[in-house]
């Protein structure tokens, strides 16, 4: 209870301060709705030259695109650490962080936190009813409830992954880091693994697990038989790699030697 209370005050003083900007706001959920347009529309303009992609049709392309939007938009909500290296290791932030009486990484994700993400939500639902609509798919009753399962599984995936990486900065305090390239990759999770070399699809299933952020959950959706193993294992995945980065992470800040000259 605790935890769940200190996250709700972290979450007012949040809403106070972007509040208190609100035209800052507005920008910025602009912006990230002009993004994800741009990746629509990118989609809308491959399929202008080509019918099927690897035997996938453009609104089961479009459908995915909007599942992946889901539990990407979490992420970004509630994982936002992409710069923990050069701000809390580097600059000796997180010397502040352990201060607390608080476990060090839920400070550092109520600190990062960007509620207007969760717009992506909202764009990722209309998105997927859109194509639903053109696909003909409708829900069994149980259908919604695996939605929310296969949703979190997949941002848990996104999660591990990136607390993993940030945690290697307790290894090495260099400024370098992985996390843009890292970003990148993670976008192959949006299309369907079959369109790329065995080599890649290996890597996005077992290695780095992008594809069941995207393609492996929504593929029960589309009623694609041979993936449903894989849709199941979403949230199978996605917490054995939240609890691998934890115990990471948790080894890593036993290593952490403090901001110094």
């Amino acid at each position: 209870m605790f935890y769940v209370k200190m996250f709700f005050q972290y979450v007012a003083q949040y809403m106070k301060i972007r509040l208190q900007y609100r035209a800052d706001l507005i920008v910025e959920i602009v912006s990230d709705l002009l993004f994800q347009a741009v990746n629509l529309v990118f989609i809308l303009v491959v399929f202008g030259h080509t019918q099927l992609l690897s035997g996938w049709t453009r609104d089961e392309i479009i459908f995915i695109y909007g599942f992946f939007l889901v539990p990407f938009a979490l992420f970004s909500s509630f994982f936002n650490i992409w710069d923990f290296n050069d701000r809390y290791v580097v600059k000796g932030e997180f010397d502040r962080i352990l201060t607390r009486p608080i476990h060090s990484l839920f400070q550092v994700i109520l600190e990062r936190m960007e509620l207007e993400s969760l717009f992506g939500v909202i764009t990722g639902m209309a998105v997927m009813y859109y194509a639903g609509g053109r696909l003909d798919i409708t829900f069994e009753w149980y259908e919604p409830a695996l939605f929310i399962v296969f949703v979190l599984g997949g941002a848990l995936v996104y999660a591990g992954i990136f607390i993993a990486l940030a945690s290697i900065a307790f290894w090495s305090d260099a400024k370098t880091s992985i996390m843009p390239m890292m970003y990148n990759i993670g976008n192959y999770g949006r299309y369907p693994v079959d369109i790329y070399n065995s080599v890649i699809r290996f890597v996005l299933t077992w290695i780095l697990p992008f594809a069941f952020v995207g393609v492996y959950p929504s593929a029960f959706f589309l009623e694609k038989t041979e993936w449903y193993p894989y849709s199941f294992l979403t949230p199978f995945v996605g917490i054995g790699f939240f609890i691998f980065s934890i115990v990471l992470w948790n080894e890593g800040v036993k290593r952490y030697r403090g901001a110094g000259n």
